[in-house]
Parts: structure tokens; sequence; C-alpha cells
């Protein structure tokens, strides 16, 4: 085998990082995960995610941990609406029967990041992932490579995967190209007890996920297993919004005020989101990967997930970073390769061309989202679905 008596090093700790070492270590690979947080509790885990049967599923079963999975996902949170800017529900997916069917390809089951994570933790050997381990450089040092921490550790290793996400420090290694704003920036937060500090909106989720559409604007919003929800506000701005606001984020007041004037048009259901003052807001510009990018594959040394083909939300990302894991894993162990470029080099292959698509049809969902005829578009596309 080629990792045979071969350190591995995965640069990051999601879903597709301890996916890729879970898969590693099941064949006996000498693996770590160097992961920036202090620990696993320190950080609370993002947004409920939507597994799906060809790629997310599928990383889950190889992986062993399908029972685990069914027994922390979260039944019936994969019920959809679509609203107006008034709130008024034009597609619902409560009105539908789940099957609820893992053998079902469109049965796409939801589990809160966290849980998700905490399975992939709990599945490898102790000590695999070292906390605090936030990268400074790389240096490469014959066939080896010497990692260097913040913390003033360092760690060698024979093959180094990135799989630290948007802000990859393992990118600028194999290649200069950077991402590109896409127009769009999120302003995010998590409101807890939702059911208590935003009633209209919880009873709108009805323990689901909503878009809200209008004026070529958005509010995303995902109840969460805690009781809580997250949301996402959507518009078209620059990507130095935050600054040039001028407005303070930590002063619910003041975000409010800008929320009112931007979305002047929109229902006051939507004030919920600003009357829990002790929400943290946190400004997300949207960036995408060239469509065109490309590398010359090195030997020991290669991205998966957000670290390799960033692009905005389109319900993908999870999967596509699970997926990459899967095919890095099989073309490193399958034994069809006879060294370690040639397996690097057909993963990247199969990852570069998912991107393309993926990036195309990314592309075209911002480009409709954020018009005039994002609603109509969106409750059209939905109603196309399988019931």
């Amino acid at each position: 085998m080629l990792l045979q008596n071969k350190e591995v090093a995965i640069v990051g700790g999601g879903p597709g990082g301890l996916t890729l070492a879970r898969l590693l270590q099941c064949k006996g690979v000498n693996v770590k995960v160097y992961e920036r947080d202090e620990n696993r509790d320190v950080r609370v885990q993002g947004a409920t995610l939507d597994l799906h049967f060809e790629s997310g599923l599928k990383a889950i079963e190889e992986a062993g941990l399908m029972d685990a999975f069914k027994a922390n996902y979260r039944p019936d949170n994969d019920r959809y609406r679509v609203v107006d800017q008034h709130g008024t529900i034009v597609y619902d997916d409560h009105t539908k029967e789940s099957t609820g069917n893992f053998g079902d390809k469109y049965f796409r089951p939801e589990i809160d990041r966290g849980p998700l994570r905490d399975i992939l933790l709990d599945s490898l050997k102790p000590d695999t992932v070292v906390w605090d381990s936030h990268i400074v450089s790389l240096e490469n040092i014959g066939n080896t490579w010497k990692i260097i921490f913040q913390n003033g550790k360092t760690a060698f290793a024979d093959i180094v995967i990135g799989a630290d996400g948007a802000n990859s420090r393992i990118r600028p290694v194999i290649t200069p190209i950077k991402p590109i704003y896409s127009g769009v920036t999120f302003l995010t937060g998590n409101i807890p007890d939702s059911e208590k500090n935003t009633p209209k909106i919880h009873g709108l989720l009805k323990g689901g996920k909503i878009s809200a559409m209008g004026d070529s604007k958005t509010i995303f919003a995902s109840a969460k297993g805690d009781g809580s929800l997250d949301f996402y506000i959507g518009w078209k701005t620059s990507a130095n919004w935050a600054k040039e606001s001028g407005i303070d984020l930590k002063n619910s007041k003041q975000v409010s005020e800008w929320f009112n004037k931007e979305y002047v048009n929109w229902d006051s259901i939507w004030q919920e989101l600003f009357d829990y003052d002790q929400t943290h807001f946190i400004p997300r510009p949207l960036y995408a990967m060239p469509m065109d990018q490309y590398w010359e594959t090195q030997p020991n040394i290669t991205l998966l997930g957000d670290a390799a083909h960033l692009l905005p939300p389109n319900g993908e990302g999870v999967n596509t970073a699970m997926l990459d894991a899967m095919d890095l894993f099989e073309s490193l162990t399958s034994g069809k390769f006879s060294d370690l470029k040639s397996a690097i080099a057909h993963y990247e292959k199969l990852m570069f061309a998912r991107f393309v698509e993926e990036s195309k049809e990314t592309a075209d969902f911002m480009d409709w989202t954020y018009s005039p005829e994002g609603l109509t578009i969106m409750v059209e596309m939905m109603n196309q679905l399988p019931n």
C-alpha cells in the first residue's frame, strides 16, 4: 500500500478531514488531524446539515458509522418552506409524506454539525486529533513536510492534506489562485430558545428550514436540535460592507436600524431576529474559486473541501467535502497506482471535474436567487422535485 509506514497529516478537523481520517484508520494508516480549536468543545458548531445519498451518506456508510448517524440525525428536520418577504408560505414540504428511507436517493436526513462532528471524532483512535494546532507554515524538507504551529510546536509528515476550509493555510503552498467575491454577503447569527425569543419565525420553521425571498434579497433560517435557530441574511453589497457600514455588529439596535432600511419592504415578522439583544452577528462575504482553477499535482500534498474548491453555500458543501475524502482515500489505498503522485493526480482530476459542474450550478443559483424573479424561480424549482 502506498501509505504503508507513512505519516499522514490532515490539517483541519471539519467533516471532510475527519471522514478521511476515519477511512484511513480503518485501513491501518498512521494519521494525525491538526485542528486549530483548543479542544472539541471550545466552539459552538454551525448550522444543520443535510447529507445526500450519493455523497455524505455514502461516506458515512463507507466509514461504518451509519448506526451512529441514525441515532443522532433529526427526523423531519429536512422539511422545507419557502416564504415571501411578508412571511406568506408559497411552498411547503410539511404537506408531503416523508419516507424516512435511507435507501431512497431523494431522502436527505438532517443532522446538526456538532453531533456529526462528535460521531466522527468518537470513531477515531485516542489522540488522533491534535488540538490547539493553528498552523503557521510548512517547510518541505526532502520528501517530508515540517509543519510549524502558532503555539511553537512542530510536526513532521510524509503527506499533508489541507482540509482547513475557506482560509486554508495549505492552499497557498499548492497554488497562488485566490477566491473571487460573489457580490453577496451573509449576516449570520444564532438565537437560543427560538420558541421564546422568535415565536413567529419559530412557528414558520416548524422544526425545519425556511427560505424567505423578495426584493433580490434573502433570509435563510434553520431550526437546531438544541432549540435555537441559525439565520443567514443575504443581500448584494460590497465585500467590505462590515467596515464601510460603520455599524457596531454587537449592537442589535444598530443592526436592526440597518435592516429596516435595507429590507424596507419586508414584514415586521423579521424584526424578531433583532429583538433578542444578545445575538452575535457575523458578516460573511461569500467567495468562490475561479471555475477554471487548476494546479500541477504534487507528490505529497493536496486539498479537499472548501480549501480546494470554495463556493457560496449551495447545499452541497459538506457533502462534497466528504465525497472528496472518499475519493482521496480510494485513490491512496486502492492499489491501482504505483506512486503517491499518480494517486493524488487521479483524485484531483475527479475533484476538479466535480467542481466545474458545481461551480456552474452555484453561479446560476446565485444569479437567480438574488434577482427580482428569485422567489418565482425557487417555487417552480421546488415544485419539480419528486414527492
